[in-house]
């Protein structure tokens, strides 16, 4: 971990003169580096909440939105735990307050994503798991950007 935090601090060095503004920032190669990571995990625990929601749905038969919030929740309990291990490192936020600041954005995330995908399941022809696919795409990149700026504050 080490030569990732060395090399994400020559990449803030590096970047430096590109300005000051969030959009410059989020557009660096530091805060795509951090995306990169983000993507993987987000891909792994997205993977643990597609298996809760067809778990719910087939396994149980419960409807497929509350289901897709459920598995929505458990994937982001594990995500946490990998952003402040590896995708944020280097963070000053105590984990206490950035675990709660996380659910917070993670809930933003959730609104984003049961509206999305019930507007999906209701006006597509689209599969349950094809629709929240692509509305984790969405939702995805908010809850990184909430989490980026505002709860460990890496850009």
């Amino acid at each position: 971990m080490a030569d990732y935090a060395q090399r994400d601090a020559g990449l803030q060095k590096e970047e430096a003169g590109e300005g000051d503004g969030l959009v410059s920032r989020l557009l660096s190669r530091r805060v795509a580096a951090m995306l990169w990571r983000n993507t993987v995990v987000s891909c792994s625990v997205f993977l643990l909440g597609l298996g809760v929601l067809y778990a719910l749905v087939q396994g149980v038969g419960f409807p497929e939105v509350p289901a897709a919030g459920i598995g929505f929740l458990a994937a982001n309990s594990l995500h946490y735990l990998f952003g402040r291990a590896w995708i944020f490192r280097g963070t000053d936020r105590g984990a206490a307050s950035g675990y709660a600041l996380f659910l917070m954005n993670a809930g933003v995330g959730l609104a984003v994503t049961m509206a999305l995908y019930a507007l999906l399941l209701a006006y597509t022809p689209l599969d349950y798991i094809v629709a929240r696919v692509l509305v984790s795409l969405v939702a995805g990149l908010v809850v990184f950007i909430l989490n980026a700026v505002f709860n460990f504050r890496r850009v």
